[in-house]
């Protein structure tokens, strides 16, 4: 089963400093037919201008992966982490029994970004932040593991049973994700456009994928893409 989710389609919200899609209900905006996929409960596509950012807030029981596709975004926390996460690079925050947060764009250029919340599969535990550079030549042709909670070896932690994912695809290439039909997979081409079972999927729609064993995802054109694969 796939069900594609046009770019068009999604949750809309323009704050001047933050124009953001949600495919998913979030703040404003609620669809009962979006409310999530498995564990994913959020994924928003942001940009952030030069100077714009969330002020400080907090969380709990949730992880939350954020997905830089251009500029940089800036992380402070009330555990004292400090970090600039840039394109290229993922960070994660798994909220545990609470953490405030804030996330702003010091960069000269708008900032672009995936920001992805999943269920956590148990709740409370000591929150913590990380953040590591992936490049991109090295998801090339095949996806590697941004995140895990299976401790897939050099993929940030999160406590979850899922995976977060990213390949980079020249237009033609194919790749195969052994995902297992009890599982939730969402794929978003951060680039591009790739085809799913015959569905063409164009860069930042959404698909959401079950009941299928072995992923299969052709380039119809160079592509990046990310993926969450959840209970």
């Amino acid at each position: 089963m796939i069900d594609l989710r046009p770019f068009d389609t999604l949750g809309a919200a323009d704050h001047g400093w933050l124009d953001a899609r949600h495919h998913f209900s979030f703040s404003h905006y609620h669809d009962p037919a979006r409310m999530g996929w498995g564990a994913l409960r959020v994924w928003n596509d942001d940009t952030i201008a030069p100077g714009g950012g969330f002020p400080t807030h907090p969380h709990r029981d949730m992880e939350i992966v954020t997905y830089v596709r251009s500029g940089a975004i800036t992380h402070r926390d009330s555990l004292g982490n400090l970090g600039r996460t840039e394109a290229g690079d993922v960070q994660i925050m798994s909220a545990g029994s609470g953490i405030a947060h804030s996330e702003f764009n010091l960069e000269r250029e708008p900032t672009t970004l995936f920001q992805i919340w999943i269920h956590p599969t148990r709740s409370g535990g000591a929150p913590h932040w990380g953040a590591r550079p992936f490049p991109k030549q090295d998801r090339a042709g095949r996806f590697i593991v941004l995140a895990s909670g299976f401790g897939d070896a050099d993929a940030l932690p999160i406590r979850t049973d899922a995976r977060v994912a990213g390949a980079t695809l020249r237009a033609g290439e194919t790749v195969d994700y052994a995902l297992g039909r009890e599982r939730h997979a969402y794929l978003v081409p951060a680039r591009g456009a790739v085809e799913i079972e015959g569905v063409r999927v164009n860069a930042r729609d959404g698909a959401a994928i079950r009941d299928v064993e072995t992923l299969t995802v052709k380039a119809l054109e160079d592509s990046e893409l990310v993926l969450v694969d959840a209970a």
